[in-house]
């Protein structure tokens, strides 16, 4: 019925077996859309959509109880698109309503990135000119690129425009365990662009900022406070640490889509999936063409998998959002989003 992009192997829980355990008799197909739409994005497949399926998902659950289903399952930056859907009607006038939000939802997304692009370049350049003649190093973790959003992405946004200004710019890149997305999607992004980078083992970025070789750290956000705290891969507050021993600048490129404005204490209020253990004692890989799958634990050993973590705001330097650099603050986010305030 819905197309949903999952780009990391599950960030959404909408997986075509949890859907279908859901919304029982229901066919639910998923489709990995690449850069077209962010992962937990929803967009019109023209077959999906034809109207027998509509009709069978009317009667098989209403479209509010649908609504309610996939709401429950994804983030709140695309209940948009779910309300669309609960507007009524089958066939081409929903599909219609459907793609003209989707559609809608890809070029704001576009826009965004470009002015969190156009944002963070300054920081990319106050870098530079601290140290002329050298490469700016930036660390990221996991993959805020094209893949994870659309356009330039959203972390990698300002690193483009730099080295599209000329600047130097070189970039450590988390391989990001277990799911590797640094070493698989972050790596292969930049290397279409023709950045220089440097894949590293998850827990070398303390060691590079002991010795001089980071100068900033700018990562995505999967959810964000409105008190500033930050939601993301696994590993982010790790680094958020490593940045403030070492007095390190931190920064988070936020889409405004991604705040939870209903949200106050990330740490509380903001649950923190737990995913199937062997994507920790397994690994996947390419050999001979193929991708093959190997163990790396010994056999029976029991494993966690925690897929993200929450960075407190206090270690946040700052907010690159479309429509400014602010503290990681309520104080900051409301500066810049005024009509979000209140009392």
């Amino acid at each position: 019925l819905l197309v949903i992009t999952d780009n990391d192997g599950g960030r959404s829980r909408l997986s075509p077996d949890a859907l279908g355990a859901a919304i029982p008799g229901r066919n639910v197909k998923s489709h990995k859309l690449g850069a077209r739409l962010r992962p937990n994005g929803i967009i019109l497949d023209d077959y999906n959509w034809k109207k027998p399926k509509l009709d069978m998902a009317a009667k098989a659950a209403g479209a509010g109880d649908l609504v309610g289903i996939l709401a429950a399952r994804t983030h709140t930056a695309y209940r948009g698109v779910l309300a669309a859907l609960a507007t009524g009607g089958t066939g081409t006038d929903a599909a219609g309503r459907i793609r003209r939000e989707a559609e809608a939802i890809v070029a704001e997304d576009e826009a965004i990135c470009a002015a969190i692009g156009r944002r963070g370049l300054g920081l990319i350049e106050a870098a530079a000119a601290a140290r002329p003649g050298q490469p700016v190093n930036v660390l990221t973790h996991c993959n805020a690129g094209a893949l994870a959003t659309l356009g330039i992405g959203t972390a990698t946004a300002p690193i483009y425009l730099a080295q599209q200004r000329g600047i130097a710019v070189h970039v450590w890149i988390d391989e990001t365990r277990p799911r590797n997305q640094g070493a698989q999607l972050t790596a292969w992004e930049l290397a279409r662009y023709g950045v220089p980078h440097t894949l590293i083992v998850d827990n070398a970025g303390g060691h590079l900022m002991q010795h001089g070789l980071v100068d900033l750290c700018i990562t995505g956000t999967d959810r964000t406070t409105r008190n500033a705290d930050v939601a993301n891969k696994i590993g982010t507050y790790l680094k958020a640490l490593a940045a403030r021993d070492n007095g390190l600048p931190f920064y988070v490129a936020l889409p405004s889509t991604s705040i939870d404005w209903n949200l106050d204490d990330g740490l509380r209020d903001i649950p923190i999936e737990e995913r199937d253990a062997a994507e920790v004692t397994r690994a996947r890989g390419f050999a001979d063409g193929r991708m093959v799958e190997v163990a790396i634990a010994a056999p029976a050993t029991p494993a966690s998998n925690f897929a993200f973590d929450v960075t407190p705001a206090r270690l946040v330097t700052g907010l690159v959002t479309e429509r400014g650099i602010c503290e990681a603050s309520r104080a900051g986010l409301e500066r810049l989003f005024p009509e979000r305030a209140r009392p």
